[in-house]
């Protein structure tokens, strides 16, 4: 059994207080006997995608120094530790990119953000370049984990991928809200399609799935938009889609919970998807749209 804490925050005034706030919060679940700690996305700063405004890149000039700032992190709580950073590769070339760190502080691997959305309020495209990595799980002291983000959530071939490439475990650190002036009826709709469509990569792959979500409202500095008020609801499913753990749309919160890693084999056993896959009649899934 794996114990893992997931840390469901909001933005707090500026960078260094939200980051504050974050560590001892992986303080608390590191008490609670958390061995991987899991962060949401983009969790040092505010959700700074609600607006295109070129002064924001300027967020990713720390990209370096951060690594190193959570390596410490991750080695200080002896933690396995997944972190969601604004990193600048080069100029012009930014990426939306999970850095998971050992306990030792040492880098396990990255993955950067491969889906990248681009609609009111989620202005990515404007940030970040698709990601180049591939879909590669990331093998750790507590597992291979195969960690994907947000906008990723949405696309059975990523999570497909990274199970066909022996992940243990799906994570998905995670930005996501309701407008205000949507119907109550239109926000249950999305968060209920949300949910679903991930519980249902656990099912079709046989394995744990994990998503940390941010909570609470970020305004529009430009006032373009009356802001996001993201839903929470952070959320540990078994690869059955059984619920282990779930958060609140409303408030912070630590989740400690268990998985068991070694389930998938027997779940697989009874749900043999993978041997009944005709891989040889999906030579299509590369075309864009099939006329």
């Amino acid at each position: 059994m794996l114990k893992i804490g997931l840390i469901q925050q909001s933005f707090t005034n500026s960078k260094e207080e939200t980051t504050k706030k974050t560590i001892q919060m992986i303080k608390k679940s590191k008490s609670k006997g958390a061995e991987l700690i899991l962060l949401q996305e983009l969790h040092q700063d505010r959700y700074f995608c609600i607006n295109e405004d070129t002064k924001n890149f300027d967020k990713a000039n720390s990209y370096k120094k951060d690594i190193v700032f959570w390596a410490n992190i991750a080695k200080e709580n002896s933690i396995v530790l997944v972190t969601s950073l604004f990193e600048k590769r080069t100029a012009g070339i930014y990426h939306n990119t999970a850095v998971v760190f050992e306990k030792d502080g040492s880098i396990a691997g990255k993955y950067r953000k491969m889906h990248i959305p681009d609609d009111p309020g989620f202005y990515e495209k404007f940030y970040f370049t698709e990601g180049d990595l591939g879909y590669e799980p990331i093998q750790t002291s507590v597992g291979k984990l195969g960690v994907l983000i947000c906008w990723d959530q949405w696309y059975p071939e990523a999570a497909r991928l990274m199970a066909l490439k022996g992940a243990e475990i799906l994570i998905y650190p995670t930005a996501i809200g309701w407008f205000d002036e949507d119907t109550q009826e239109e926000k249950n709709r999305q968060l209920d399609a949300w949910i679903t469509v991930q519980r249902g990569h656990a099912i079709s792959n046989g394995l744990p799935l994990i998503s940390i979500n941010r909570v609470g409202k970020e305004l529009d500095n430009q006032k373009a938009i009356d802001g996001i008020r993201f839903w929470g609801n952070s959320f540990v499913v078994g690869a059955q889609g059984e619920f282990i753990a779930q958060a609140s749309q409303d408030k912070e919160e630590i989740l400690v919970t268990q998985v068991d890693l070694a389930k998938s084999e027997e779940v697989r056993k009874i749900w043999p998807f993978f041997r009944d896959r005709r891989i040889e009649t999906y030579s299509q899934l590369t075309k864009r749209f099939i006329d």
